[in-house]
Order: structure tokens, then C-alpha cells, then sequence
């Protein structure tokens, strides 16, 4: 089969189709014929890990298609049904194996490019808002890169869920104007206003109940200023560097701040199998009916995985980049 690997830890230039072997559904597991698969930040960071051991992975980790094979006790998943949803590795590739507990059944009204949309974003968003954030209704959360596949995920679900106040940040007017048309209440241009600054007049200097936090070490100062008293600081990327020279602790004692550090790809099976149970069970229904639903920005092909790598890095996209693997 068609797969994506890496010559070697490195840039996008080091990805390369293989002709690998069809991968084997274990029990309680599902085979899939992989229709596409989502382009995500943590693909980049496997990509790029200098400690990789020989032979290099299949990329990927989050896709949708039809089931081949179901080697679970689960008898919904005959073949033929349609599923999306969370793989440990190996997406970029025609067929892949997926834990039948975390598969996710697709309704109608969602096809293949939309669905290979829903699984990393919408759980991450859902993850890091409610079960790590503890969003309450009617609070306030500032949602930092607003118009990336996260961001029009969290803005969406705070919304629905919780009818919070949200306010987002981005790079540009079309992307704080996409954020505005999916709910996002109140909208900073991070490259020409100063956040925290904004965040201030925004809420009356209460500051925020919830910070997504996508950016790390640049935005430290910032986003202490513009948290609210016990607010939760939930920290999902490190796009502006990983070191703060200085930390002011008496900050995060006289606030009560929890900050909370997370990522979800190295989660255990369970953990996201829980995750998606609920996930489901809540946010389903608003799935099904559109009330909710994956931002896809472009796809590419299998053959243009390179390009799409690239567009990502480049941060030109406004929610999610899907792989075509099948025609």
C-alpha cells in the first residue's frame, strides 16, 4: 500500500512515499481503508524528533474511511461503515488500524473530507475546555490562534456548550473575521494590539476565567496579566519557545492560577478512548446536525504531503489541512 514515512528526522523535504505492508487489525481492533487524513502540528514534531529510532514511522494520526475488518466485540462496526477518528501512527497511508473504542461513527451529513476534520481538533478543543479547563457557563475564555483547526473548534464548542464570552486572537482581519462568523465574541489582532492590553478592556481588568494557550514562552507575561483570579491556564503548544527567563510565582499564588500543560497524541489508549466516549455522548448530537462542525481550509493529495506540510509551517491556513489518499 502507499504510505508516508521520513528519510530522516528533518524538514518537510525528508518525507517520502513507501509501498508498505498492509498493517494487521489485533483485537479489539478495527482495519480501515483510509479515505483521508488530517495534516496536524504533532505530525510535524514526529517528523522533526532527532531521537527516532530506525525503521521511521508512518505518519499520521487522525483519519476517516470505511471499515475492512472488525477484530472487536463491537457489532456496529461492520464492514463498510463509515468511521472516523484517532490512530497511534500510521494515517498517511491507504489502510490503517484504529482501536474500535475510540472509532467514531459518522453520521450523514459528514463526508470523508470534513470527517478526517473532527477527531484531533474537536477532542483536543473538548479535552482542554471542560476537562482540564473547567469551563463554566457564562464565563470568559481567550481562545490564542483562534483560526487554526483547534481554535475554530474550542470557539465553536464554548459557544454551544457554555455560552461563553470568547475572545480570540489571530494574525490577520480575514482570519479574526472568520472567528468572528463562528461565535468568537471579541476578536485582537495579536500583530498590531497588545492582548493583555485589550483583554483588560474587554472584561473591566477582571481578566479571563480560561486561557488556550497555542504559543508557550512569548506570551507568558501577557497571558498572566490578562488571566482572571482562579482562572485555568491550559497550556496546548509552544509555537513561541519553550524557556521564560523569568517566572513570577507571587503572580500565580495571589491569582490562584492553574496552569496545566498538556498534549493529547501521547495519552494512553484508555484516556482517549474515555475522551472520545464522551465526546460523543455530549457534542455528537450537534455533530449530526451541523450546530457544530470541522473548518477545512484545503486539501491535498497523498503525493503532495510535502506542500502540505509546508502550508501548515507557513501558518496559512484557516482550520484544518486534509490529506485525499483515496480518489
Amino acid at each position: 500500500m502507499r504510505a508516508i514515512t521520513i528519510k530522516h528526522p528533518g524538514s518537510a523535504e525528508v518525507l517520502q512515499e513507501i509501498d508498505a505492508p498492509k498493517p494487521i487489525a489485533e483485537k479489539g481492533q478495527l482495519l480501515i481503508k483510509v479515505h483521508t487524513a488530517a495534516i496536524n502540528r504533532t505530525d510535524i514534531m514526529r517528523r522533526e524528533t532527532t531521537n527516532q529510532q530506525t525503521p521511521y514511522p508512518i505518519l499520521g494520526v487522525e483519519v476517516a474511511g470505511e471499515v475492512v475488518e472488525n477484530r472487536s466485540d463491537n457489532p456496529d462496526f461492520v464492514p463498510g461503515t463509515r468511521v472516523c477518528g484517532l490512530v497511534n501512527l500510521g494515517g498517511y497511508a491507504e489502510y490503517a488500524v484504529m482501536p474500535a473504542d475510540r472509532a467514531i461513527l459518522l453520521p450523514d451529513t459528514l463526508d470523508n473530507v470534513a470527517a478526517a476534520g473532527i477527531a484531533e481538533v474537536f477532542l483536543t478543543a473538548y479535552q482542554t475546555l471542560y476537562w482540564l479547563g473547567n469551563l463554566q457557563e457564562g464565563e470568559t475564555v481567550l481562545i490564542h490562534a483562534g483560526a487554526s483547526g483547534v481554535g475554530t473548534a474550542a470557539i465553536q464548542l464554548a459557544k454551544q456548550l457554555t455560552k461563553a464570552t470568547v475572545i480570540v486572537t489571530a494574525g490577520s482581519s480575514e482570519k479574526l473575521a472568520f472567528c468572528q462568523k463562528l461565535g468568537a465574541d471579541e476578536q485582537i489582532n495579536y500583530k498590531t494590539q497588545d492582548f493583555s492590553t485589550e483583554v483588560a478592556r474587554i472584561t473591566n481588568g477582571k481578566g479571563v476565567d480560561v486561557i488556550l494557550d497555542f504559543i508557550g514562552a512569548s506570551y507568558w507575561e501577557k497571558n498572566l496579566a490578562s488571566i482572571a483570579i482562579d482562572g485555568r491556564w491550559v497550556l496546548i503548544g509552544m509555537l513561541g519557545g519553550t524557556i521564560v527567563p523569568e517566572i513570577d510565582l507571587a503572580t500565580l499564588i495571589t491569582k490562584r492560577i492553574q496552569l496545566i500543560g498538556t498534549l493529547l497524541t501521547p495519552r494512553s489508549d484508555q484516556y482517549k478512548a474515555q475522551l472520545t466516549q464522551e465526546f460523543m455522548q455530549v457534542v455528537g448530537p450537534y455533530l449530526a446536525d451541523q450546530r457544530v462542525k470541522p473548518i477545512i481550509d484545503r486539501t491535498f493529495t497523498l503525493a503532495q504531503v510535502q506542500e502540505a506540510h509546508e502550508y501548515m509551517e507557513a501558518n496559512k491556513n484557516i482550520g484544518k489541512i486534509i490529506l485525499t489518499i483515496t480518489e
